[in-house]
């Protein structure tokens, strides 16, 4: 089992910048595929962006594409969401998980979410 925990949560306006951060500890011996996901209010969770644990690869939804940027430091066995030009629309709780690839069909781990509000 691992465990995950996000912070770097806030309000921000529009166009602004904010970096999440999520620790994990446990069984991180383990070379976990990492992934950031996101839900609002009355949608489903959505996969925002993923990295495998070499950083190497990485992956994106097209809707972040360009704004945010995964990436991660496996001696602090943290991941981290850059994310700039926010939009309301991205306005949800975030979520980090590990799994073994960036399919992410059966998620090792979740994190329990950090809120993110940008206002217009």
């Amino acid at each position: 089992q691992v465990l995950l925990v996000e912070s770097g949560g806030g309000l921000v306006q529009a166009g602004g910048s904010l970096r999440l951060s999520c620790a994990a500890s446990g069984r991180t011996r383990i070379r976990y595929t990492m992934g950031w996901f996101r839900q609002a209010p009355g949608k489903e969770r959505e996969f925002v962006a993923g990295i495998t644990w070499s950083g190497y690869s990485t992956d994106y939804s097209d809707s972040v594409k360009g704004r945010f940027t995964i990436s991660r430091d496996n001696d602090k066995n943290t991941v981290y969401l850059q994310m700039d030009s926010l939009k309301p629309e991205d306005t949800a709780v975030y979520y980090c998980a590990a799994d073994l690839d960036m399919k992410f069909v059966t998620p090792i781990g979740w994190g329990q979410g950090t809120q993110v509000t940008v206002s217009s």
